[in-house]
């Protein structure tokens, strides 16, 4: 068909970009969701059995963790993790 582009032959198409700007947004909604699902819980045990010092500590875990996976390459979320099983361990211990 006449006058239809293709987007792999389409002149000024810059295709590595576009895969990296989508790896880009893939990797910080990653560590996004799992910052936000740190943040909840730890506002929730602050809520719920009082310790608002562990609250904030698990607030700041979640930033340590987030800022660690964001400069990984492939935005890892193991430090997140890492920080919510060591902020409900503290949680069982106080």
């Amino acid at each position: 068909m006449a006058g239809i582009t293709e987007y792999a032959t389409a002149t000024g198409n810059d295709y590595a970009e576009h895969e990296r700007t989508y790896a880009g947004v893939m990797k910080m909604s990653k560590i996004g969701t799992a910052m936000a699902v740190l943040v909840v819980i730890s506002l929730a045990i602050g809520g719920v059995t009082g310790p608002w010092w562990l609250c904030g500590l698990g607030v700041a875990l979640a930033i340590v963790g987030g800022v660690i996976g964001a400069v990984s390459e492939k935005g890892t979320i193991l430090p997140i993790i890492g920080s919510a099983l060591l902020l409900v361990a503290l949680w069982y211990i106080v």
